[in-house]
């Protein structure tokens, strides 16, 4: 059974930094495309950022929602079959769930990064954001 398993989220400060972390298994991680997807309270589901799947020397390709803005860098370690997410400069407007999730199919790539693209799903990292 494929397992998604997020960590990291936490309560900080405005302009404050934040890394998530997402470890998987039972799955060849590499030939996945992977996501982070956040939820705020009262939102739908959005996509904050993907990376491509990959395998040897090949450069992943990533791609960010608008709100980003360069404040968020996602990134993998294929050794260790781990997603990360680095936020920085959070905002208010950042507290949601955090998701990990994994695209349907493998050899696939991000697609428009939206929710029903993606067949597997973490439970979750709250990250709040307040003064």
């Amino acid at each position: 059974e494929v397992q998604l398993v997020e960590s990291g989220g936490g309560l900080v400060q405005p302009g404050g930094s934040l890394r998530l972390s997402c470890v998987t298994s039972e799955f060849t991680f590499s030939r996945y495309s992977m996501a982070w997807f956040r939820q705020g309270p009262g939102k739908e589901r959005e996509g904050v950022a993907c990376i491509s799947w990959m395998t040897g020397g090949t450069t992943a390709s990533t791609y960010y929602g608008e709100f980003v803005r360069g404040r968020f860098t996602i990134s993998r370690d294929n050794a260790k079959n781990t997603l990360n997410l680095q936020l920085n400069s959070l905002k208010t407007e950042d507290t949601a769930m955090y998701y990990c999730a994994r695209r349907t199919s493998p050899n696939t790539g991000c697609g428009s990064l939206r929710p029903r693209e993606f067949g597997s799903w973490g439970q979750g990292t709250q990250v709040t954001v307040s003064s």
